[in-house]
């Protein structure tokens, strides 16, 4: 079975282009939901976020996504030692999920899997871009965030190109019609490598 990484940067498309190839039958596993359910589940972990973030890092057994947020909006190192406890965690659970599945090739999607190394664990990896002024229309559109959240956001992110020069295939994700037509194209070809046609 074959590992394939998605990611993109925030705005991008990521989850739009997951579920398109969860509609040709690929299991999906989306990184960040996953973190976040751990976050809130695993006993070690809430007690090494709480030491790192302070009592206020969960209010009624319930990860304090904002106060968090506010700390590493202000201070990168938070969200550096953040990761290094939520990514080996997501990594470990992802490894039982996978020998779950019978299927020729799942996906991984995750938005930093090029700044936490993970796309080394993978056998393919698919980027989605999309234009900047786009990606902040979108997200302004569905959350209730700021233009500067977003930038932050971006910055902390690889950008665009450097994904690319690593990455097998690029999904451009401007309308949902081409990026259908794009995401069958590589579903074929990921079957061609998987002995499958």
């Amino acid at each position: 079975m074959k590992i394939v990484g998605l990611t993109g940067g925030i705005g991008s498309g990521k989850t739009t282009v997951a579920k398109e190839f969860q509609a040709l039958g690929v299991p999906i596993y989306i990184a960040d939901e996953e973190a976040k359910k751990l976050m809130n589940t695993s006993k070690v972990l809430k007690r090494q976020l709480t030491n790192l973030f302070g009592k206020q890092a969960y209010i009624d057994n319930e990860l304090n996504r904002p106060y968090i947020a506010d700390i590493i909006f202000r201070n990168k190192e938070y969200l550096q030692k953040m990761n290094a406890l939520v990514h080996p965690k997501v990594g470990a659970h992802f490894k039982k999920w996978v020998s779950k599945q019978h299927t020729n090739y799942v996906i991984k999607e995750a938005a930093v899997l090029f700044e936490n190394n993970g796309y080394k664990q993978c056998d393919f990896v698919i980027t989605v871009t999309a234009p900047k002024d786009l990606r902040i229309a979108r997200l302004l559109k569905r959350e209730t965030t700021t233009k500067e959240k977003i930038e932050a956001v971006m910055k902390n992110q690889w950008p665009d190109d450097a994904k690319v020069k690593l990455s097998h295939f690029v999904i451009h994700n401007t309308t949902i019609e081409n990026t259908k037509e794009q995401v069958l194209k590589i579903h074929h070809e990921l079957l061609k490598h998987c002995g499958k046609s």
